[in-house]
């Protein structure tokens, strides 16, 4: 019952949640100020018959800000929660309490820092200042008014300046806060968008292989579980293959590790442009690389490691200007129904071993996996 209560006053939507109970709370607070009101009226501090007028025009503030803002027609504007709307007209309703409260108009003015602490949070620092020019204007302009009309009896000169003079206190005092929190919020906002890019740091350091720019084995492995849980709810087919650069110790032997950083990029480059956009390789490690075939059937995944084998066939470029040729071995395997993923990889693997033994430069697929028969 309460739920559905503060979902039919603060409807479900988180931002229009926060903005109608901060409206709801400052209906609440004026509602409490009527009832000082009322006090000082019964009291025979002020007419009851401007106190009824004064609280019609106070509800009326925040039943329109609430209503525009509960309909959602606020969102049109740059301030959905009225938030200076709300600020600009309880100030007039304070300033109006001044005038018909008397002698108890030290009552008043404490609610005028409660109104300025909602526009303190909610307020940019420029509306903050066209708030305390509105304010000393108008705070100045009444209390010169109430000093003009009375007899100074009731309220001396220097009374009047004590007024004015807390009053611009107040008004400055939350200014001041206001762009105090503002900064405190921007800061707040650079350190969060800073870490955020720290965290995307992190995770492509974690994800991917710094040399040759390809998705790492903790990223395969990750990609492999997914693969092999919609593979398995699907039924499709889900094809792994595991490349091994043929005679690549005798590149760094004779070239050195530097050129044989640049053929290990060279050679990602090129399988990467030759294999689909649905196809994953990554850098398993050292001269060894994984590629990931979803949804491939083996003739698919058999055209694709020849366009393979064909790109790691080219002269891969050396800083000098000479070229070094390389092949690569391949060895394939299609998922099997309830099989897990270290077993797909291992036989992957056993394949590849036997691309090795039967002279490399080849795509050798597992057993019962080949597009056709292999004898």
């Amino acid at each position: 019952m309460q739920e559905r209560l503060a979902n039919l006053l603060l409807t479900t939507h988180p931002q229009q949640r926060i903005r109608l109970g901060m409206c709801l709370l400052a209906a609440t607070l004026m509602l409490c100020c009527i009832c000082a009101m009322y006090l000082v009226a019964w009291a025979g501090l002020a007419p009851l018959a401007a106190v009824h007028q004064w609280t019609v025009f106070a509800c009326s503030i925040f039943l329109v800000a609430y209503v525009l803002i509960r309909s959602g027609y606020s969102r049109r504007w740059r301030d959905p929660a009225l938030t200076l709307f709300q600020n600009v007209a309880a100030m007039a309703c304070v300033a109006w309490a001044y005038v018909i409260t008397e002698s108890a108009r030290g009552v008043v003015l404490p609610v005028l820092a409660v109104i300025l602490m909602f526009g303190v949070f909610g307020l940019t620092p420029r509306q903050m200042v066209s708030v305390l020019v509105y304010g000393l204007v108008l705070f100045g302009a009444t209390i010169a008014l109430v000093h003009w009309r009375e007899p100074h009896d009731n309220q001396p000169l220097t009374l009047a300046l004590a007024y004015l003079i807390v009053t611009g206190m107040v008004l400055l005092g939350s200014t001041v806060l206001n762009m105090r929190a503002h900064a405190a919020r921007e800061t707040l906002q650079r350190q969060k968008r800073q870490l955020a890019l720290a965290v995307e740091q992190v995770r492509e350091l974690a994800t991917r292989d710094e040399l040759t720019g390809l998705p790492n084995r903790r990223f395969m492995m990750e990609m492999l579980r997914l693969e092999l849980e919609h593979a398995r709810r699907s039924g499709r087919h889900l094809l792994v293959a595991l490349l091994d650069l043929d005679h690549f110790k005798d590149v760094n032997d004779t070239h050195g590790h530097a050129v044989g950083d640049v053929v290990l990029r060279a050679f990602a480059q090129r399988v990467t442009g030759c294999v689909r956009a649905s196809d994953v390789l990554a850098r398993w490690g050292g001269e060894e690389f994984v590629l990931l075939m979803a949804h491939t059937t083996p003739a698919e995944g058999a055209r694709v490691l020849e366009r393979v084998l064909a790109a790691a066939a080219q002269q891969a470029p050396l800083p000098d200007g000479s070229g070094v040729r390389l092949t690569v071995s391949i060895g394939a395997a299609r998922l099997h129904p309830g099989e897990a993923m270290d077993a797909l990889l291992q036989r992957a693997d056993a394949a590849l071993y036997a691309a090795k033994r039967q002279g490399r430069d080849r795509v050798v697929w597992a057993d019962r996996d080949a597009p056709e028969k292999i004898a």
